[in-house]
């Protein structure tokens, strides 16, 4: 295939970086920054970058930016876009993408799949990418209604291809349902953690906790704010579930209730357990 790649970051990057690594494709890459776009010809990640004239013969097209610039970028070129090719948003959302990208692809006539690869670090950018960010992940497909079996089953192979252990099918809706807990509420807590005036003093007091609990700390705010608005009523939802959890604890504390306490702590630690993972 000739896949092409919109965006160069820590995602795009590294799916240019495990095509070229781990399949014969054709890649293709296009980024805002020329400098990325040196770097990424010079290591071997792309064989030229995507341009108009190449853009119709593109199979596959990867959409490795923000969810506005997916749709926006898309809505610009969409007529430059081959009615056999397959675009797929690598957004972390999918609600807002797929709401904007499906009457693009009925327009133009391409296959649009919703895509979001569950595999990132706390560092962005092409410098971070790595041709084996998706060895072991999961990547999730919301495909719409009707979407050609044979096109699923492309995808599948070229994504197992990258790496990546296995492929999840679900809804735009589902998706964002169970990402707003998962990855959102996750960075917002690391977030709101770190702020505590302890966090400059801790030097010689913190260990793995405190490593675990503030890696995703580190994120790019521009970002992660559209990523959070997009998914503002199931965040919202699940902020309210933890600060009542959080305002559990805080009561016991309080009262210096030691059995509301142990219970508090035993319900946490059989969750964990239904909930499995590490």
């Amino acid at each position: 295939m000739t896949i092409g790649i919109v965006g160069l970051g820590l995602i795009g990057g590294s799916m240019a970086k495990s095509a070229k690594a781990r399949t014969a494709h054709t890649v293709y890459g296009a980024d805002l920054d020329g400098e990325t776009l040196s770097l990424a010809r010079m290591c071997g990640a792309m064989d030229a970058p995507l341009t108009a004239e190449n853009l119709g013969e593109c199979d596959l097209i990867l959409l490795a930016v923000r969810p506005s610039a997916a749709v926006a970028w898309t809505a610009e070129h969409g007529g430059e876009i081959s009615r056999d090719a397959a675009v797929v948003d690598l957004c972390g959302v999918k609600r807002s993408v797929a709401a904007g990208m499906e009457p693009l692809a009925r327009k133009y006539g391409f296959a649009y799949v919703g895509g979001h690869p569950m595999a990132g670090t706390e560092r962005s950018g092409f410098t971070a990418s790595r041709e084996d960010l998706y060895v072991g992940a999961s990547m999730i497909l919301t495909p719409p209604g009707q979407t050609d079996p044979r096109l699923l089953e492309t995808l599948k192979n070229f994504f197992l291809d990258l790496g990546f252990a296995g492929i999840t099918f679900s809804t735009p809706e589902e998706h964002d349902r169970i990402i707003a807990f998962t990855s959102q509420l996750a960075h917002i807590v690391s977030s709101a953690y770190v702020k505590s005036p302890e966090a400059v003093r801790r030097r010689g007091f913190s260990a793995g906790s405190f490593r675990d609990m503030t890696r995703v700390a580190r994120l790019d705010e521009g970002m992660w704010t559209e990523l959070f608005l997009d998914d503002g009523d199931f965040l919202t939802e699940e902020l309210g579930i933890l600060i009542g959890h959080l305002q559990e604890f805080q009561d016991a504390l309080r009262r210096r209730d030691p059995e509301d306490l142990r219970r508090l702590l035993k319900e946490g630690r059989e969750a964990k357990a239904q909930a499995g993972g590490n």
